[in-house]
């Protein structure tokens, strides 16, 4: 059975609904890679991703001075590496709609405040691995261990968002 680009991108969405804490990459003024954990808020589309933080963040800094980012999902589905680039955006509708009990707990102020932004993901690429599931997993890992065999730990690919 050939899988197409519709296909993929269904699993790629699959497996970022079913995360709830992602993790963003970015560059640091340094060079440096750094990743820290950003609480999933919405997609449209896997190829747009929107995240709540502070403006005055090193993370928002960074992401301003060269927009290259890499966000990582893991589920129960799979994996996701999505590349693509960050902006601030300040839309107060958006943030508003945007806005849950989460994002309370980690920012003074509410939607209004000025210093609470969001932060866009457009992504370019999305590189992901279906999980063929627990049990299956966890008997592939065993009988690689055991033999010479590579285990199959599900189907993996690369989509162009």
């Amino acid at each position: 059975m050939t899988t197409t680009h519709d296909d993929q991108l269904g699993t790629v969405a699959q497996i970022m609904k079913d995360t709830r804490i992602a993790v963003l990459t970015y560059v640091a003024p340094g060079g440096s890679l750094v990743s820290t954990p950003m609480g999933m808020q919405d997609f449209e589309h896997p190829g747009t991703i929107w995240f709540i933080t502070e403006r005055d963040t090193d993370k928002v800094h960074a992401i301003e001075a060269d927009p290259r980012v890499n966000v990582s999902f893991s589920s129960k589905s799979g994996w996701v590496s999505l590349t693509g680039t960050a902006h601030v955006d300040e839309d107060r509708a958006k943030l508003k709609e945007l806005w849950d009990a989460s994002a309370g707990i980690f920012m003074s102020g509410g939607p209004e405040d000025a210093s609470n932004v969001l932060l866009a993901v457009d992504g370019a690429t999305a590189e992901f691995w279906e999980s063929p599931g627990k049990v299956s997993t966890a008997i592939q890992l065993a009988k690689g261990l055991v033999s010479d065999a590579e285990p199959d730990l599900g189907d993996n690919a690369t989509v162009t968002l």
